[in-house]
């Protein structure tokens, strides 16, 4: 039976997801932040941009931080909390593997 995961236990994963929902807040602080920047760049250049092209920038900056911070925050938030270390090989070292 593979070892229990520090998730498991109600106080250790509430902490766990709280710190992950503060980084998110955070994260998407600054991506308003960046998006604003950008934007307020974009417009003072003085070009012939539509507001579509405005649009199409602010989605896909907001997009790639927050879904990189996403991921990356999972990650940290396994490896932070002994999750990873649950995690068992089923199979023997010499025997064979799918």
């Amino acid at each position: 039976m593979p070892p229990e995961s520090p998730l498991d236990d109600p106080g250790k994963a509430a902490f766990a997801w709280a710190r992950y929902k503060r980084m998110m807040l955070l994260v998407l602080i600054m991506t308003i932040g960046v998006i604003t920047a950008t934007i307020a760049l974009i417009y003072d250049s003085e070009s012939a941009a539509s507001i579509h092209y405005y649009i199409a920038t602010a989605l896909g900056i907001g997009f790639v931080m927050l879904l990189t911070a996403g991921l990356m925050g999972l990650a940290f938030l396994s490896n932070g909390t002994g999750h990873d270390e649950s995690v068992t090989d089923l199979h023997d070292e010499n025997g064979p593997r799918d």
